[in-house]
């Protein structure tokens, strides 16, 4: 009797087991896709040649300060719609010298001169004003760039453009992705930015070479003065000008006022690990509110995207949405109350409002946000085992459509993901306060030391993506590659639950039964990852990366 009582529940589990990965492998996408193995160092970014620019720089002796400063700018010139000098973002460091995680803001502030009540009716265009001129914020990126180089950087300044300079006078090839912004986009550019997207009046297509000669001009500038040049310089005064021509918000006195700025990272543990991401003024907190709900959960029994799975991730990613509207803010005037969002005594209150069987209707706290996608995100490790995690955007493809005259700079559209309703809220575009960022790069920990990296672009699916890659490597043990394969689903506004098309349909189906609406959608994010191994002294002796199959990016190591 004693033999059958032990035998009885290990054969349970081995059925639980087997039905769990039948049901893994039949909602698998390119899971099969084995990830990028290094020794020496890792890069992951949106297009192969930021990611083999950034393994020259580390090749030559640079550090990964020195490359993700030379990836962010060679994505500027190949993805010129997803980010850029222009742009903003967020940026999770790991030093690892001084065994430090650091979250770098180059989200920056509102102009000081914004006035919110454009961006909503009954101010005439006030759809319009969120999409152009008036929606530019203070870019931060360049700033962000000489803050990594100056406090961490092995090379000189000047050597980390050298790739974007050449790659942006020579020009490259344009690919199926930017060929189809360019068309949909091309329209709305001011005449000298046709001159260099298109030939003829019509948009450069699949195939064409893209030449930017005035960007390769504003990095030769910037290579020279460093970061002065494009906040108090030549290039801001260009940027200045373009804006009282545009009759923008941002002036030089913005760009002259901005600075970078380190902040600490927030956290929570999950299930042995410690994770982290960055701290308000972003507004990635949501991200650890959903792991946190997630590890009341025993994922495992549930099974990697079962329906059971699946609905209680829906309904906990739902609780965390109406925290974000609820509860972001400045941390200058009103921080969020991370104490109590972060603790597992809120964790539990808040699962109690879960019913396993039914779907509940998302409850507005009063306020709706925007949403947007166009981003990018890239991961770098080099020998030492420092990180750079970072996501950097423009807003929309091609930012406000707004590119000074000469520089070859597309300026963002930041503001248009501000909340405008109600007036007033802590996400609205307040003058002079920190713009509110979505972005998520993440680190996970593991016995004190970095053990992956990640992040992705995606407008506000960032923050439901990135929660289940962390659990596909940590609960369902998958490789970086696998986890980032892994077909998701995604809360949208009102009551929608995006589902990729892997997901099969049975599970949809009972999906549906229980109260959800399903869509289906290809491409929810384009993550980028990476892990690292030590040996027993601590230090790296082995890289994965991985590259979302869902972009047209490279995972490399060496």
């Amino acid at each position: 009797m004693r033999i059958r009582s032990l035998f009885i529940p290990l054969l349970l589990g081995f059925f639980v087991l087997s039905f769990c990965q039948k049901n893994q492998d039949k909602g698998a996408s390119n899971t099969s896709i084995e990830p990028a193995i290094g020794t020496n160092g890792m890069v992951s970014s949106a297009h192969p040649f930021a990611t083999n620019a950034g393994l020259d720089i580390l090749k030559a002796g640079g550090n990964a300060f020195d490359a993700a400063v030379t990836v962010a700018a060679l994505l500027n010139v190949v993805e010129p719609a997803m980010s850029g000098m222009g742009g903003y973002g967020t940026i999770m460091i790991y030093d690892a010298d001084k065994k430090e995680a650091r979250f770098l803001n180059s989200s920056s502030r509102i102009p000081q001169s914004v006035d919110s009540d454009v961006f909503r009716a009954p101010t005439p265009h006030y759809l319009a004003n969120r999409r152009g001129a008036k929606a530019v914020s203070t870019p931060g990126n360049v700033h962000a760039w000489e803050a990594m180089s100056q406090e961490y950087g092995n090379l000189k300044w000047e050597k980390l453009f050298a790739p974007a300079i050449r790659m942006a006078e020579e020009g490259f090839v344009v690919n199926k992705g930017l060929a189809s912004l360019l068309q949909r986009a091309f329209p709305s550019f001011p005449a000298h930015a046709k001159r260099i997207y298109g030939t003829n009046g019509n948009p450069l297509q699949k195939g064409d070479r893209l030449v930017q000669r005035d960007l390769g001009h504003s990095f030769r500038l910037l290579s020279k003065s460093g970061a002065s040049v494009f906040y108090q310089g030549e290039i801001g005064q260009a940027i200045d000008k373009a804006m009282k021509n545009a009759d923008g918000f941002l002036s030089l006195h913005d760009l002259q006022s901005d600075k970078a700025e380190w902040w600490t990272p927030i956290s929570i543990p999950y299930r042995g690990y410690e994770v982290l991401t960055a701290s308000p003024p972003s507004t990635a907190f949501p991200s650890l509110i959903r792991l946190g709900m997630m590890s009341q959960f025993d994922n495992q029994d549930l099974c990697h995207n079962s329906v059971e799975y699946l609905h209680r991730f829906a309904e906990v990613t739902k609780l965390a949405f109406w925290c974000r509207l609820s509860y972001a803010g400045d941390p200058d005037f009103k921080p969020p109350p991370l104490r109590r969002l972060l603790s597992e005594h809120f964790w539990k209150e808040e699962i109690r409002k879960i019913d396993p069987k039914t779907a509940k209707p998302f409850q507005y706290p009063g306020i709706i946000e925007k949403k947007g996608s166009h981003t990018t995100h890239f991961v770098v490790a080099d020998q030492d085992g420092n990180i750079v995690c970072a996501t950097q955007t423009l807003g929309n493809s091609f930012g406000s459509r707004i590119m000074p005259k000469g520089t070859g700079i597309w300026l963002n559209n930041s503001l248009a993901y501000c909340t405008f309703e109600p007036k007033g809220n802590p996400m609205d575009a307040h003058a002079g306060h920190h713009k509110l960022s979505g972005d998520c790069p993440t680190l996970i920990m593991k016995q004190g030391r970095p053990w992956a990296a990640l992040g992705t672009p995606g407008g506000h699916t960032i923050g439901q993506t990135v929660p289940q890659i962390v659990m596909n490597l940590i609960d369902f043990k998958m490789n970086i590659q696998q986890a980032i394969s892994a077909p998701r689903i995604s809360f949208v506004e009102p009551n929608i639950l995006l589902m990729e098309t892997d997901i099969p349909k049975d599970i949809q189906m009972a999906l549906k039964q229980m109260g959800h609406r399903i869509r289906e959608g290809r491409g929810i994010g384009n993550a980028h990852g990476l892990t690292i191994q030590y040996n027993a002294k601590g230090l790296p002796i082995r890289f994965t990366g991985s590259s979302d199959p869902r972009g047209q990016g490279l995972a490399k190591g060496f």
